[in-house]
């Protein structure tokens, strides 16, 4: 989107405000679907660094997750926790992923978490 959607906007402001990780959302973007729950960045960036910080090989990254920003604005992202790409039946990964998305790279969306079939 040139000028991203005001109503997601919305969605992620309120995601934000009220450090609620339960809100299922779906996504296109760039061609891929993506679905699952919208988490606050904070909570994003920490759970990102936790599990940096377990790495034995990618530890060293886990700070730059730690580090804040004050908020300057409406949300320009959505983060994604325990969410997949939908990829024909399949969800990748099995275990639901952490995915950072751009709102003005969103195409399209939905409220809830779309169902997908593994076998």
């Amino acid at each position: 989107m040139s000028k991203p959607d005001e109503l997601l906007v919305d969605v992620a402001t309120l995601v934000e405000s009220g450090q609620s990780n339960q809100m299922s959302l779906t996504v296109v973007t760039g061609g891929a679907v993506i679905t699952g729950r919208l988490a606050p960045e904070a909570v994003w960036r920490q759970r990102v660094s936790e599990v940096l910080t377990d790495s034995a090989r990618l530890g060293e990254f886990a700070a730059i997750f730690t580090t804040t920003t004050a908020p300057g604005g409406p949300p320009t992202h959505l983060h994604f926790h325990v969410a997949r790409i939908l990829q024909g039946t399949v969800g990748i990964p099995e275990t639901g992923g952490m995915y950072r998305v751009s709102i003005a790279d969103v195409s399209a969306w939905t409220m809830g978490d779309f169902s997908y079939s593994d076998h």
